[in-house]
């Protein structure tokens, strides 16, 4: 078991990797996607420019497309993930991610971090930066959208963020235990006929034999489709 401040450090490390953050220019193009659906009565969104703008993308409409469920596959090179998204709960995020994937934002995107074994207070698998580096971002970023009842059983997929109210473009699934804070807006499931991929990407391993890192095998997001 580990000593309390061990376990506080591999928190705060944790806490940090689950940082999207950036170091470059913000996102000017402030006109919304044409690819999303439109939602006259969605719910009213902000997204304010922030550096670290990976690539050109318009900002998501002012208005959630969506309001209930909605189903999506990630076609990914460990297999394809069937994601419940849940615009419910989190209108505004399911709303971004919505519209990235619809301009292709992360198509071709590598899943640049995870975490395994003990020595990490959170397992999960983090994706959505597409320099792969975990400081990239699509220009802008919004609020956590947290009820304060947050859990995070496998399957969940979560923003990742640097802090209140700084999400962008990065997020994560979790594929084990979850022992830190719920700071981080849930946003959907992984349907559990497919936990077995995330668990076979963990059971891999990471580069190095490390707790935290690359994957020992890459894993791409080939393309994301909302049904």
């Amino acid at each position: 078991m580990l000593t309390r401040p061990l376990a506080a450090l591999a928190a705060a490390v944790l806490m940090a990797g689950l940082a999207g953050c950036g170091d470059d220019t913000g996102n000017e193009n402030a006109s919304d996607s044409p690819t999303q659906p439109t939602n006259a009565d969605g719910t009213p969104c902000t997204y304010e420019p922030a550096p670290g703008a990976s690539s050109s993308v318009d900002l998501p409409a002012d208005e959630a497309a969506y309001d209930g469920e909605v189903e999506t596959t990630i076609v990914t090179s460990a297999g394809d993930l069937h994601v419940t998204l849940d615009a419910k709960r989190a209108p505004c995020t399911v709303n971004s991610f919505t519209s990235l994937a619809a301009q292709g934002y992360y198509d071709g995107t590598s899943c640049h971090r995870l975490t395994v074994g003990d020595a990490v207070a959170v397992e999960v698998l983090q994706c959505g930066d597409p320099t792969g580096t975990g400081s990239g971002g699509p220009g802008y970023s919004f609020a956590d959208e947290l009820s304060g009842d947050e859990e995070y059983p496998p399957g969940t997929m979560a923003m990742a963020n640097a802090g209140a109210d700084t999400n962008g473009s990065q997020f994560f699934f979790v594929h084990g235990r979850w022992a830190i804070p719920s700071d981080y807006t849930v946003f959907g499931q992984v349907d559990e006929d497919d936990l077995d991929i995330l668990t076979d990407i963990a059971e891999k391993g990471v580069a190095g034999g490390a707790p935290e890192g690359q994957p020992v095998v890459p894993v791409v997001i080939e393309d994301i489709t909302v049904e």
